[in-house]
């Protein structure tokens, strides 16, 4: 619910602070007065595009900031999903204008981006202009009115989380059928190559394995060499660890007389006996390099086919042409088992649709009751609201399965007996489709919690009788803690306000400023006197104010 508005140098505007309450409120000014410029800024927060040209004359910045008490609709995961304060009584959304073309969104003084000051205000604020009355001929719009008014969220929900896994069944299906098919057009091919690599009997490590064996046999003059000449170093008759011997021997030697060295000859001990291990396995290595030219040249020729073979599908390692046989090996077996395969997917898809089909029949029953009422509400709706002779249809017809169910809605509208129902947007005036729209919300209103709803001249080629009672069906709809803002020129919808707010612009020494006033009674009866004679207001027109207000105001 709007609590207040806050505007700084927007247009006409210098500053100008509003407070709005609960229940059905109006605004009313002259034309020109600047009534549209206060819907201007609050499309602003709800995220329409900015204008640096908007700024008032003279000024570099301008605000528009709005508190709103969003208690009443569960908004709390909206906001910790985006990693923003939340106040459920004190709502603040802010835009901010620059002169060089910069434009800022705020949500509780935190950066939002300007699409999720949108979404937040959409579930916030209604602005119905006659723009919105285009909506009816939108099949969806249609649609939604009467979902929303059969109280269908449930089953709705459910029938479109079932859509969707039929949906991804029937895309999973289009795409074993189209694999199938490339597979047949390449089925020698496939063939052929997983034969090729299959022949070639791959394993994962073979191919380092086999470079490390082609390295070292390419080398083994030098390994051997090496081996040969470290053991010789080691082992030979003044080898080391023969040296190390003998140095072991001195020390034990002299340790029952000098204990000191004890520890330095079992120290050299260990060295020598790791010495010898390692002397040993020099040793050993070196009669285990044999050079055999066969063999390498069988480790090439292996090592060949591998490097043609990744090579030829693209690929660096062994392990990627296992893949590709394997996959390889998969289409092929898809292929012999296609029939079944197809069948399989064709039998769940099957069962899935089937379970979209029962419950869209239980979504068209729900929709089919929901259209009853609505064809007689909007009797008594429509009667008052002067059109004596109309008749109202709310026709479903079944469509193919689709996200929304499989009914197609349209709205059949004749404004008199001796014309035949067609769909409303062919046939109705734009009087009779903004009360069409009026009856719509006022239904709405009563199925669901509605964000504030502002009509802008809603009254448009309507007057007397038919004005007062649309401006009742408005009073209506802002009781019970909800709220309605009408801007009017007609003085039987503004006496029905219970808060009434006048937009005036003056004459400044910076040009023309537009403000706001909250009118008192007596400033109420003065503004209706006014809207009801003009300029010169009359006595008549005071009493006749009056009347409309059913006030007594103290001369």
């Amino acid at each position: 619910m709007l609590q207040q508005l806050y505007i700084k140098n927007f247009t006409l505007i210098d500053e100008l602070e509003m407070t709005f309450h609960p229940g059905f409120s109006v605004i009313t000014g002259e034309t020109g007065a600047g009534k549209s410029i206060i819907l201007g800024a609050i499309g602003l927060l709800l995220g329409q595009r900015a204008d640096s040209k908007s700024i008032k004359s003279g000024r570099d910045r301008c605000v528009i900031e709005a508190h709103f008490d969003v208690s009443r609709y569960d908004l709390a995961a909206f906001f910790s999903e985006r990693d923003i304060d939340y106040d459920a009584t004190d709502c603040i959304m802010r835009r901010e204008l620059t002169a060089a073309g910069k434009s800022r969104a705020f949500i509780n003084d935190s950066p939002v981006p300007l699409t999720t000051m949108r979404e937040l205000g959409s579930q916030l604020i209604d602005i119905h202009s006659q723009h919105q009355n285009l909506l009816l001929n939108k099949e969806d719009f249609q649609l939604e009115v009467v979902d929303i008014l059969s109280g269908n969220n449930e089953p709705l929900q459910s029938y479109r989380l079932s859509f969707a896994d039929y949906r991804k069944a029937v895309q999973s299906l289009n795409r074993l059928k189209d694999e199938i098919q490339r597979g047949h057009e390449n089925e020698d091919f496939m063939l052929f190559q997983y034969q090729e690599l299959d022949s070639a009997q791959l394993s994962v490590d073979e191919q380092s394995e086999l470079e490390q064996e082609s390295e070292t046999m390419s080398h083994a003059e030098d390994i051997k060499s090496a081996l040969y000449e470290a053991d010789e170093l080691m082992s030979g008759e003044d080898g080391i660890v023969s040296k190390l011997r003998s140095a072991t021997s001195a020390l034990e030697g002299i340790s029952s007389v000098y204990p000191v060295v004890r520890e330095l000859a079992e120290r050299l001990e260990n060295c020598h006996i790791e010495l010898k291990d390692i002397s040993g396995d020099v040793s050993r290595y070196t009669d285990a390099i044999d050079f055999d030219p066969a063999e390498l040249e069988r480790i090439n020729e292996r090592l060949d086919t591998l490097y043609h073979l990744e090579k030829k599908y693209h690929v660096e390692t062994a392990a990627e042409l296992i893949t590709i046989r394997d996959d390889l090996q998969r289409q092929l077996s898809q292929i012999d088992n296609s029939d079944e395969a197809v069948a399989e997917q064709e039998k769940e898809v099957k069962r899935l649709r089937s379970i979209c089909e029962e419950q869209a029949k239980e979504l068209t029953r729900l929709r089919t009751q929901a259209a009853r009422q609505v064809e007689a509400s909007m009797r008594s709706y429509l009667i008052p609201l002067g059109i004596p002779n109309m008749r109202f249809e709310v026709k479903l017809s079944p469509k193919e399965l689709s996200a929304d169910g499989q009914d197609q809605i349209s709205f059949l509208f004749s404004a008199n007996t001796s014309t035949p129902l067609q769909p409303i947007a062919q046939v109705a005036s734009g009087g009779e489709i903004a009360r069409v729209m009026l009856s719509l919300k006022a239904m709405i209103s009563g199925a669901v919690k509605l964000p504030t709803i502002i009509f802008d001249e809603i009254d448009t080629g309507v007057s007397g009788k038919i004005a007062e009672q649309m401006a009742h069906i408005m009073r209506e709809m802002g009781d019970h803690d909800r709220q309605v803002i009408s801007i009017t020129h007609l003085p039987q919808i503004a006496a029905l306000g219970t808060t009434h707010y006048k937009v005036y612009k003056e004459e400044g020494a910076e040009g023309t400023v537009s403000h706001t006033q909250q009118l008192n009674a007596e400033e109420r009866v003065h503004e209706i006197a006014q809207m009801l004679s003009g300029e010169n207001v009359t006595e008549a027109a005071i009493n006749n104010a009056k009347e409309l207000l059913k006030v007594k105001v103290k001369k």
